[in-house]
């Protein structure tokens, strides 16, 4: 019943129409192009079970069934020839962690720690064997970076940086042989540690205002430009820059001199966050890289590139998430057994326990959410959709974590030098603009999860109105409907469709009833969102791209669906009964906020047992988590 364009041009072509009828500048209907166009040709990089259209979230909105098997992922093998490497870099840091070396005088990490965690093979966790790295499977990269991140989240953001956006996923995805030949094994050693320069002065998540150029210069390009806020950029460092170069986006591997020069020089800045990394600017004139370096995508262009590496990065995201507030929460539970009021310890109080079940439960979905999204990402899947769930929850989970139930429970401490909050809370808060920010990434899925329903449907109708010079659909004029009846029929159809699909009911063998019940109330939601989502395009119609809260408010309530599924499912896997709570507490809060519905004593008092459960030291992950001491003691009277 799809009515979409036979060819590209036609696609571009409405389009721009559609933009320009509702409103936007021209300058806007290019960019806006240029950016759905980068969007299409990444999709091309995959086959055709593996795109987006085909996706677990997808399938679950628009299909009529969740595809169950796809949102619960196995356990991952007992061992991998990568775990030696890893074991090794987690024991460099807890050492040089005790012994006081792992920063430099500066705070920031030690070139000592750096060299160090290249000889244990860390720097090339993400690198194939073959170019001397690890040749880890991106789920046990991302349990690892999880639990490095408890230890020091610097060191795990780096490999990051390194790994997921800076050189080596472009150079792994997008290099020649001779390419890969010659950077990989320099990348995997870490004599060469990267970064990634995309964001730029007035280019964040609008990429299509690049200014930086490349021009021809023999066997050379002559880079001009500046870049603005890129982790890891110091002189001598390897870095995907993206450049604009014969009028479209590239992408160039640039090794950076090791003194400044009138070509290219640092730009420092003081930065709140990030307090342990450098974070620089970079400034070039006719700063010149080898055309050897360039990277050719089979499809598109830099932005193809640059788009790539993303969700790699958001997972991270998440995988950090989840391992600060495991820090957060061992914090709070000596504080809240030694802190007293009126003659008990807080941690007996209903209110803390409330706190420390909710803190699990969130814990319990970062995990659920990036040992999902990154098996998807192995099984090679775009994972476009799943990741920005994942990027999003865990970046503002660790928000609430850090202010409503971190700093609430230790009040004025909170903010005395040396508490974790104190010290970090602009670390804390920041990822909820790391690899796209929050809202901005919401309506991104929305875009990307109605794209293929607008084509077969809405296209149409659209490409109608502007053969009959009209501006908007009035469903109350005869003469509308009749000139789209064509249209409207498909569309009818579908609708009609709606009415007649039975409701998803997928029964898990062995699982809970708790547990159960909130798969079943998640598949009803999917089913709710499908009808609503294209409502909301039947109403807004052109104008839909305008209505930025609706597409967000609508976008937030898919996402905490599919958060609610995934967590089910990842706890009935679980083989501890404290994660398994975590889980129901977590999908008991999710629900409660799709239907409104306020708490019950019985939601209160599974929260009070699960608390009672995590305080008994019940909650695993925790053990190898460094504790803070409890700052400015008392002796109770």
């Amino acid at each position: 019943m799809s009515a979409a364009p036979d060819t590209e041009r036609d696609a571009q072509s409405f389009a721009e129409t559609a933009l320009r009828m509702g409103g936007k500048s021209d300058e806007e209907v290019r960019r806006t192009g240029a950016m759905d166009k980068a969007d299409e040709q990444v999709e091309k990089l995959y086959a055709e079970r593996l795109r987006t259209t085909s996706s677990p979230v997808h399938r679950a909105v628009w299909d009529g069934r969740a595809p169950l098997d796809l949102f619960a992922p196995p356990p991952l093998p007992a061992s991998h020839p990568c775990d030696a490497a890893m074991d090794r870099s987690l024991e460099v840091v807890r050492r040089r962690r005790a012994d006081g070396t792992l920063y430099d005088e500066n705070g920031k990490i030690a070139a000592a720690t750096l060299s160090e965690l290249g000889e244990v093979g860390f720097w090339g966790m993400l690198i194939p064997a073959e170019y001397g790295g690890q040749g880890a499977p991106f789920a046990r990269f991302a349990r690892f970076y999880t639990r490095m991140a408890t230890l020091d989240s610097t060191v795990a953001g780096l490999a990051s940086v390194h790994g997921c956006i800076g050189a080596v996923d472009p150079l792994r995805a997008f290099g020649n042989a001779e390419q890969k030949r010659r950077f990989l094994p320099r990348l995997a050693s870490g004599a060469a540690i990267s970064a990634f320069a995309l964001t730029e002065p007035g280019a964040g998540s609008d990429l299509t205002a690049l200014r930086t150029t490349a021009t021809d210069a023999g066997d050379d390009l002559e880079v001009t430009g500046e870049k603005l806020f890129i982790t890891n950029a110091l002189p001598g460092r390897t870095i995907g820059l993206v450049v604009m170069y014969k009028g479209k986006p590239a992408v160039v591997i640039a090794d950076l001199p090791a003194q400044e020069s009138e070509q290219f020089q640092v730009v420092r800045y003081p930065l709140h966050a990030m307090r342990h990394s450098w974070n620089h600017g970079l400034k070039f004139d006719r700063f010149r890289v080898p055309k050897a370096n360039l990277l050719v995508p089979p499809v598109g262009d830099g932005l193809t590139i640059a788009y790539h590496g993303l969700n790699h990065g958001r997972i991270a995201v998440c995988a950090q998430g989840a391992a600060t507030m495991r820090q957060l929460l061992a914090g709070i539970l000596p504080w809240a057994a030694f802190r007293r009021t009126y003659g008990q310890a807080i941690d007996t109080r209903e209110l803390v326990k409330r706190r420390v079940a909710r803190l699990a439960g969130l814990i319990a979905g970062a995990d659920a959410l990036v040992a999902w999204c990154a098996w998807l990402l192995d099984e090679g899947y775009r994972g476009e959709l799943e990741c920005m769930v994942a990027k999003v929850f865990g970046s503002e989970s660790q928000k609430e974590a850090s202010i409503e139930l971190c700093m609430k429970t230790h009040g004025g401490r909170s903010f005395l030098k040396g508490h974790m909050f104190g010290d970090n809370v602009h670390d804390l808060l920041a990822p909820c603009i790391y690899e796209g920010e929050g809202e901005m990434l919401s309506m991104g899925f929305f875009k990307s999860l109605v794209k293929e329903h607008g084509k077969a449907f809405f296209e149409p109708i659209g490409k109608a109105l502007q053969k009959h010079g009209m501006k908007t659909l009035s469903p109350a004029n005869p003469l509308h409907l009749w000139r789209l009846r064509s249209e409207l029929g498909s569309y009818a159809k579908w609708k009609l469709g709606q009415k007649l699909t039975r409701r998803d009911r997928q029964t898990y063998p062995g699982m809970a009833p708790n547990l159960q019940a909130h798969v079943d109330f998640a598949l009803d939601q999917f089913g709710r969102h499908r009808r609503e989502v294209s409502k909301t395009m039947v109403k807004h119609q052109l104008k839909l791209a305008d209505r930025q809260c609706r597409m967000t408010e609508l976008s937030q309530r898919v996402q905490d669906t599919v958060v609610m599924l995934v967590t089910a499912l990842w706890g009935h896997g679980q083989a501890n009964e404290v994660a398994r709570g975590a889980a129901d507490i977590l999908c008991q809060d999710l629900r409660r906020k799709l239907t409104g519905e306020r708490p019950s004593d019985g939601y209160f008092r599974d929260a009070g047992r699960l608390a009672d459960a995590v305080i008994g030291g019940g909650f695993e992950g925790l053990a190898d988590v460094p504790r803070d001491e409890i700052l400015m003691r008392y002796e109770a009277k």
